[in-house]
């Protein structure tokens, strides 16, 4: 069997700032850059991503592989239409010439849009499609972030969504889907499908499956996927901060026993609605975080700076916390990952040792920011390249541009020139800052740095930006009787 396999993702904030361009999938962070052809299967083995799930699961069942081209976005605002349609036609024109082929491998993340396309991963599919033809099976990988849209699953005969959060499932996602393939290549009956979409936004904290209630409804799913004549079914938390039709939370399910897969659907459906109050969030304001931390009696006291995830798009150059910081006479503290490549440049220029002044942060101009001028001890530089010890990236190696760790009073900020979110805790250790012996760890992220950080915090603290309007985003396009957050109105489209 020929097989071709590619990739192409990114999870798109239509409410960030910052665009997603060319250069975004061009350029390694934590994970490798564009990559094309054959040196795909080098580049990424070993590391924890759909694709290289993917690569491995083809290789176990024999197939004569086709390798298009990888990249991943990461996350940030909507991704312009020069970098969609360049990406689209490398990766289409390398499976034209692949062709003919008997099946196709695609890692996906399923929340892209683009300036011109609300559904980015939907329209990539319908030129695949278009370019395959019917009868091909297309089986796809998808994040547990996806926002699943109807022609997804129209065009593609399986998606295969991650059941972590954090993500360290990826590359076993990756696996499942080659072993569907396999399965629909030998021939088995397994592709009736249902859908069902959730009718409220699940924040992105409460999705995570190290807490409830996204524990144990992810546990019931893989219980009933046990059963007989189900092949396969997904639970999308969604990806909340994205103003689209089909933005939310959706199960799908494929199967050979068609009332199976329905009844299945049906019964997690019922699940998820009568857990929505369980969905609901709370996070502390930056002042009262800070005072909870300051007031611990041992750290490492985490303050998960949830609003400022660059895995969630944003630009990671706020400073809320660490003006907050110092006007309380925090001590001890360490802050991570700030994106500002001008500051890491006056660092690198001063040197190790050296006192620069600067007005740190807020790089990306969003009104209402500031930055924190001050005078920061340079302690530490890097050229950002170094080797992750986490879970999350699962050891593999990585490139933020230059870095920097700089202190100031009672706080000690690790600097990017790259945006990443605190996943690892070698963004920390590569520059001298050891996390585990911090009193106070702010991270950028809002989940995935619990399967690295969480083990060494006496206390987690989900806390929000105070820019953020308390009530939630505000949305336009959703499409009529969701609920932008648990218990909430329901959307009605403006005027």
């Amino acid at each position: 069997m020929r097989v071709a396999i590619g990739g192409f993702q990114h999870e798109t904030n239509t409410f960030s700032p910052v665009p997603g361009t060319y250069a975004t999938f061009a350029e390694p962070d934590g994970w490798p850059g564009l990559t094309r052809g054959p040196a795909v299967i080098d580049a990424l083995a070993g590391y924890n991503i759909g694709m290289a799930g993917l690569l491995e699961g083809a290789r176990a069942a024999g197939w004569d592989i086709a390798p298009l081209a990888w990249c991943g976005g990461g996350a940030s605002g909507t991704v312009t239409e020069e970098a969609f349609e360049r990406i689209s036609a490398l990766l289409l024109d390398a499976l034209a010439a692949a062709l003919p082929v008997d099946g196709v491998l695609f890692d996906l993340h399923g929340a892209m849009v683009a300036t011109h396309l609300e559904d980015g991963d939907g329209a990539f599919l319908r030129r695949l499609r278009t370019l395959v033809g019917p009868d091909i099976p297309v089986v796809c990988s998808l994040d547990l972030h996806a926002n699943l849209t109807p022609e997804m699953v129209a065009l593609s005969d399986m998606l295969v969504l991650c059941r972590s959060y954090p993500h360290l499932d990826m590359a076993e996602t990756g696996r499942r889907a080659a072993g569907l393939l396999a399965r629909l290549l030998a021939g088995e009956p397994i592709r009736h499908s249902a859908f069902r979409q959730i009718p409220f936004l699940i924040p992105t904290t409460r999705g995570c499956t190290m807490t409830e209630p996204a524990r144990s409804l992810y546990a019931a799913l893989a219980a009933a996927e046990a059963a007989p004549g189900i092949a396969h079914l997904s639970f999308a938390c969604g990806y909340g901060p994205s103003d689209v039709p089909h933005c939310g939370p959706a199960l799908v399910g494929y199967g050979s026993d068609p009332a199976a897969v329905e009844g299945a659907i049906d019964r997690l459906h019922a699940e998820i609605l009568a857990r929505e109050p369980d969905f609901a969030l709370a996070l502390a304001s930056v002042a009262e975080g800070v005072r909870r931390a300051c007031d611990a009696p041992a750290g490492p006291v985490i303050l998960a700076d949830v609003d400022d995830n660059a895995g969630g798009g944003e630009s990671s150059d706020t400073t809320w916390i660490l003006a907050e910081l110092l006007a309380q006479g925090a001590e001890g503290a360490a802050l991570g990952v700030l994106h500002d490549p001008t500051a890491a440049a006056a660092a690198h220029a001063a040197g190790r040792g050296a006192t620069v002044t600067l007005d740190l942060g807020a790089r990306s101009g969003q009104p209402g920011h500031r930055p924190v001028r001050g005078a920061f001890t340079v302690e530490a530089v890097s050229d950002g390249r170094f080797q992750s010890t986490g879970i999350y990236f699962a050891g593999a190696p990585m490139d933020l541009g230059p870095m920097a760790a700089l202190r100031i009073a009672g706080v000690r900020i690790v600097v990017s020139s790259r945006r990443e979110q605190a996943a690892d805790r070698a963004m920390f250790t590569h520059l001298g800052i050891d996390p585990a012996a911090a009193r106070i760890l702010v991270l950028k992220s809002a989940v995935h740095f619990r399967a690295d950080f969480q083990p060494i915090a006496t206390e987690i603290i989900e806390v929000g930006a105070p820019d953020r309007d308390p009530a939630g985003l505000v949305y336009t396009r959703l499409r009529p009787g969701v609920r932008p957050r648990p218990l909430a109105t329901p959307f009605t489209a403006p005027g």
